[in-house]
């Protein structure tokens, strides 16, 4: 298939944003890449092409029924003018997972990141070089059949579309603050809690607004059954240092298995930090609280790599953590893994892949 890959070029480029100017997810690269799945052929005629509208028929199934799946990945320029990318594979693997529970064909991963890598090089000046700038990749399917009966698309199309991005921390990292959420659910096992579609964010949504209503920057879920035990935080996984050892949520069905989760934890068993994965409480967390143990806590995911959490709104308890500051440790993954992303920290796990151009 990589052999099919057709390039039209665009003729007429846009004007590229100024580094301090490119927030999140807000500016578009000239060109986007698209394939197109049918049953009796699969999935075919793999293109880039200049950046787009797409035209739908009002009854494609993705409006209705939500058949969705998506990715989030970045690309980076070092300081020798490289460009890398962080385990663009754990995306595509992870991609292929998500399709298996939505019901979309899995698509071959071998060839999504060649033709990634293509459209990386096609639109390469579009990657920033500042200090904690990036391209942010967003591959993604949506089911493109028109018909309203509630079954598997017959047809698909998967994208990928680039946006440079500005630093996700533009003072430098600094500690959120968190509501436990006690009412709304995001996911239960055997969901889609551990796809990557839209129906997990959306879901999200209101109990994001009510927060913020109160003021606090993201949610802290909890399960979906017994509504005790802590899963994600926002969109990202979370850890917890409690009297030296990590502790992050085990996979349980309804968590994201996040690519940077994975990295954090191989990271600090290459430390010899003790980390482990299990079911935590939230009254266990507020009584390591109490008790002087709950030493430091963080988010991780895609976008901000490590959110430390300054503190912690639950039922009645207000917990500050660290006094309100970025932790040691949280301090140290953040430095590690973006340096390992931007070139500038050796790579002992072979992470990077690095784009020819």
């Amino acid at each position: 298939m990589t052999n099919n890959l057709e390039i039209t070029l665009s003729t007429s480029k846009k004007t590229k944003p100024q580094p301090d100017q490119l927030g999140f997810g807000k500016y578009f690269t000239d060109h986007m890449f698209i394939m197109d799945y049918a049953t009796e052929q699969g999935w075919h005629s793999p293109r880039i092409v200049p950046y787009q509208p797409i035209t739908l028929d009002p009854a494609a199934k993705v409006f209705h029924y939500g058949q969705t799946v998506f990715e989030g990945l970045k690309a980076y320029r070092t300081s020798d003018n490289r460009i890398l990318l962080f385990r663009p594979g754990k995306n595509f693997e992870r991609l292929n997972h998500s399709n298996n529970r939505l019901s979309i064909p899995p698509i071959d991963e071998n060839f999504l990141l060649d033709a990634l890598k293509k459209l990386v090089e096609v639109d390469q000046d579009w990657i920033p070089s500042a200090e904690g700038t990036s391209l942010y990749i967003r591959p993604f399917i949506i089911s493109t059949e028109a018909a309203l009966g509630v079954a598997p698309s017959h047809n698909y199309q998967f994208m990928i579309i680039l946006s440079p991005v500005g630093s996700y921390y533009a003072e430098g990292i600094h500690p959120v603050k968190i509501n436990v959420e006690n009412h709304f659910v995001r996911a239960v096992p055997g969901g889609t809690g551990a796809a990557k579609t839209a129906g997990n964010y959306a879901a999200g949504l209101k109990a994001q607004e009510v927060a913020s209503d109160r003021g606090y920057s993201q949610v802290l879920w909890l399960d979906g059954v017994e509504r005790k035990y802590i899963e994600e935080v926002g969109s990202m996984n979370v850890f917890f240092k409690i009297n030296g050892e990590v502790v992050t949520p085990v996979l349980n069905g309804s968590i994201l298995d996040g690519i940077t989760r994975n990295s954090v934890i191989t990271l600090l068993k290459h430390w010899g930090v003790p980390v482990v994965e299990r079911k935590l409480a939230i009254d266990e967390l507020y009584n390591s609280y109490v008790n002087g143990t709950l030493e430091e806590a963080f988010g991780t995911g895609t976008a901000a790599v490590i959110s430390p959490i300054g503190e912690l709104f639950w039922d009645t308890h207000q917990m500050k953590i660290n006094q309100g500051q970025t932790g040691e440790l949280s301090k140290r993954v953040y430095d590690t893994l973006t340096g390992i992303q931007n070139g500038t920290v050796a790579d002992p796990f072979g992470w990077v892949v690095e784009v020819k151009s």
